[in-house]
């Protein structure tokens, strides 16, 4: 990503704030399985990861975060860094309209990275981190041939993640995403929002267009398994 720095901002942020972004679109399953335990400690991990990235100066600066829900989708923030943005108190009902929420994600990419340019920002690969604890309860494949298309190494559009909690569909989300899915050890996840903004943190850091390895979530003891 080149910057040109000819263009005068146009968002008031950028002004304020000009260093360059590190966008992350969290997709959320609140479908009515996930009741009781499993939203409660999601919503204990979204405040971890404000709390982590709040205390890396360059993450603070750097990393913008949207969040959007499932169950059914909406957009509960536009991207915003870790100063503004407020973790949501995500309550879970309704059915796992996954594909719709795919889409959504890759479209407030797409939007994202057009306001970058007309303002002459230059941004890191954006992330998509789909978490969901069951199956798609709408058409899919779509979204599947959508991720594929845009997270490979020619085109380098946005890395996908998928992790699925105890009940979800690995089948599905391997045929969704280009990476491996994750599974995440029962309710683990302060553990993996930590992981998040370490990982996000490290990229934050680097130039844009680097390598950034990415710690393996799987190790013992590690959050998550294959």
């Amino acid at each position: 990503m080149t910057t040109d720095d000819q263009l005068p901002f146009t968002q008031p942020e950028f002004a304020s704030n000009p260093e360059q972004r590190c966008p992350c679109v969290l997709l959320l399953d609140t479908s009515g399985s996930m009741q009781g335990q499993p939203i409660a400690e999601l919503n204990q991990g979204l405040v971890q990861l404000k709390d982590e990235l709040m205390a890396d100066k360059m993450a603070m600066l750097r990393v913008e975060l949207s969040v959007i829900t499932f169950g059914p989708v909406q957009v509960l923030n536009d991207f915003q860094t870790p100063d503004i943005w407020l973790p949501p108190q995500l309550h879970a009902g309704g059915d796992t309209p996954m594909g719709a929420a795919i889409e959504q994600g890759l479209n407030v990419i797409d939007l994202r990275k057009q306001v970058y340019r007309s303002n002459g920002m230059s941004y890191y690969r954006p992330w998509v981190f789909l978490i969901t604890d069951g199956a798609p309860t709408d058409a899919w494949k779509n979204a599947a041939a959508l991720v594929h298309a845009g997270d490979n190494d020619q085109r380098k559009t946005f890395s996908f993640f998928a992790v699925g909690v105890e009940g979800a569909n690995f089948e599905i989300l391997q045929q969704i995403s280009v990476r491996q899915p994750l599974k995440l050890k029962g309710l683990r996840f302060r553990d993996l929002f930590s992981w998040l903004s370490r990982s996000l943190g490290g990229v934050a850091r680097s130039t844009p267009g680097d390598v950034v390895p990415i710690e393996n979530p799987t190790i013992p003891g590690g959050w998550a398994a294959v």
